[in-house]
């Protein structure tokens, strides 16, 4: 495994580990939750076997304010509600509290017969929590945040006949009620349910059923699968029209009847998770908690260590694939990948499982970015390579247009492909170094060499290398030619306008004149990066480029030899001479024609870089 791929895996284990440290530390908690709230709490059909009545406004219109009720008032509800004994309820529960006896001893009295006459009434009772400290059996310090200093019931006459269900609930850290607290251990040892497990409990009893609680947490919550939103289990039916007589008994028959505070000035609402604009009142709360264990609805909530696991494990080998992957296939991926674990946690949620449904998006949506950002960079740079190695070979105007096709295909590893290859030399230039001084024969060279630069790139050619007064040059690659042969002759062509040029001017400062010979070839080669690490260059190699170099070897001066596959690729466009076998190249086999370019019919040669 070479270091890219080991510095591949290192970030994706690096960057998938600290996705599910913030994730298990609960950094984005609160978005998560809200999230949650969103896919997974859906208002569904209501069994109908829960009907509330509402302490509303209108009782208070008509009762007066709730302080100034007695006993009585409730009294005269169970009474009614035992009216007709062919549709009574299966069971009532008072969302209130009655923790002592009051003033009026009749009223308590009332109320108690009441509540014994109707049978399966369900009352309040409330704890209030606290902090404790004690030593353990272990000689441990131990501090309990989660204690039962206080437990308040009904109150002992009307306990006797009745249920007793607490109606403590306890908000989630961000304000919402997602829990359900299913029972409490008070003093003593005793364990009470909730108001609504209780009624449940006791509905089911009626109808010969028993029901299978949730599992609990260590304090006895449970996650509430909500059934309806605020007002869905409310008809508008008010205490005040239950005691007057205004409901068919019919209404109530068979049912679990929720009897609780139903206005804005009674203070019982709370924020739910169904839907977090609006407050629902606590009856209609222990409504939806009532439906939920009666349905057996519960959710387990998968332990947050594990999810972390399982987030680390998805996360790293989405990045290995994003960083793999070209940008395009990755968006693709990411899409995938992200409906995938959305379905799996909505999958998880009907099969009573609940994941943190965020998790998964976000780290993915991160990941992506971070491998965009990544790609990006990757690309930047692979740019400003391509930029930099091909500046020194082609005209500046085709590494634009090698930019804009994109690298991936140029194969800089190494492609074959049909070049034409040019080779120039200047003839009996070593013999001339000789007779000048050094910096004189560089000067000479520099103008030579810089014009042949110029001609290669104005016909897009790629300038390979300079070999001391020897250039090479190719077309064909990295950028596929449409006429590779015909820039070529132009090429040699102008080169040799432009040594001529170069000679006249120095016969007249230095008398001195310089020729050049010319070859050209086409057919089959490697292009592309070869060398070391430490040092490579884009060349091409093979017998096509061997060829072209030993044609320009054996060309007289002012004379351009040109391969028979030169000329057929010219066809009429070119004037030539053959000469058929007379010349003996290196390496060929008798018969390798070898022909003379004349001139391009259809071209007008043309230098006009002037040496300096």
């Amino acid at each position: 495994m070479n270091r890219k791929k080991w510095i591949r895996i290192g970030a994706a284990v690096g960057a998938a580990l600290l996705l599910a440290l913030l994730a298990y530390g609960g950094t984005v908690r609160r978005f998560d939750r809200w999230f949650e709230d969103r896919v997974f709490q859906r208002a569904g059909a209501i069994s109908g076997d829960v009907v509330v009545v509402g302490i509303d406004e209108y009782a208070l219109e008509k009762i007066g304010p709730y302080n100034t009720w007695d006993r009585n008032v409730m009294a005269s509800a169970l009474e009614a509600l035992n009216a007709d004994p062919d549709n009574r309820p299966a069971v009532v529960a008072i969302d209130t509290l009655y923790a002592s006896e009051s003033d009026d001893p009749e009223a308590d009295a009332r109320l108690a017969k009441a509540a014994a006459d109707l049978g399966n009434v369900v009352t309040g009772a409330s704890a209030v929590f606290g902090s404790t400290n004690a030593w353990n059996e272990n000689g441990e310090y131990e501090i309990d945040f989660y204690s039962v200093l206080a437990f308040e019931e009904s109150y002992p006459a009307l306990k006797a006949v009745t249920e007793q269900g607490h109606i403590n609930a306890m908000y989630d850290t961000d304000g919402i009620m997602r829990h359900a607290v299913l029972y409490i251990d008070v003093p003593g040892g005793e364990r009470v349910y909730s108001m609504a497990a209780r009624s449940a409990m006791c509905y089911a009893e009626q109808h010969g059923e028993t029901l299978r609680l949730p599992e609990t947490d260590a304090r006895g919550h449970f996650y509430v699968s909500y059934t309806a939103k605020p007002g869905d289990f409310y008809d508008g039916i008010s205490i005040a029209s239950v005691i007057d007589g205004d409901v068919p008994a019919g209404y109530f028959a068979d049912k679990i009847v929720l009897i609780g505070p139903y206005a804005v000035g009674l203070q019982d609402s709370i924020y739910t998770p169904i839907e977090r604009a609006r407050q629902m009142y606590g009856v209609e709360y222990q409504a939806n908690v009532i439906e939920a264990i009666l349905a057996e609805n519960y959710k387990v909530e998968v332990s947050d260590l594990l999810q972390a696991i399982v987030l680390f494990v998805i996360s790293a080998a989405a990045f290995l694939l994003f960083l793999r992957l070209s940008m395009r296939r990755s968006a693709i991926a990411f899409a995938g990948i992200t409906a995938v674990s959305i379905g799996a946690d909505l999958l998880l949620y009907e099969l009573d499982y609940i994941v943190h449904p965020l998790w998964g998006p976000l780290s993915l949506l991160i990941l992506y970015v971070a491998a965009i950002v990544v790609h990006y960079n990757r690309s930047r740079a692979e740019r400003q390579r391509v930029q930099n190695m091909f500046q020194r070979y082609v005209d500046p105007g085709i590494v634009q247009e090698i930019l804009r096709e994109g690298t991936d295909s140029l194969g800089l590893a190494g492609k074959l492909c049909n070049i034409a290859v040019l080779f120039v030399d200047i003839r009996g230039f070593t013999t001339m170094s000789e007779r000048l001084d050094p910096e004189t024969v560089v000067a000479i060279l520099n103008q030579y060499l810089g014009m042949t630069s110029d001609v290669i790139h104005r016909h897009g050619g790629t300038l390979d290398k300079f070999v001391g007064d020897c250039t090479m040059a190719f077309w064909g690659a990295p950028l596929p030619s449409e006429d590779p042969c015909y820039q070529a002759c132009q090429t040699a062509l102008d080169i040799q306008a432009g040594v001529a040029e170069i000679s006249e001017r120095l016969k007249e400062t230095l008398g001195e004149a310089i020729y050049c010979g010319v070859g050209v070839n086409y057919g089959p080669a490697v292009v592309g990066n070869i060398g070391a690490e430490s040092r490579m260059d884009f060349t091409a190699i093979g017998d096509t480029v061997n060829t072209s170099a030993r044609l320009e070897a054996n060309a007289p001066k002012e004379k351009i030899f040109i391969s028979r596959s030169v000329a057929d690729e010219l066809g009429d466009r070119a004037e030539t001479t053959s000469l058929g076998g007379t010349i003996k190249l290196k390496g060929k086999a008798d018969g390798f024609e070898i022909l003379t370019l004349d001139r391009l019919t259809d071209y007008v040669g043309y230098y006009t870089k002037k040496p300096t």
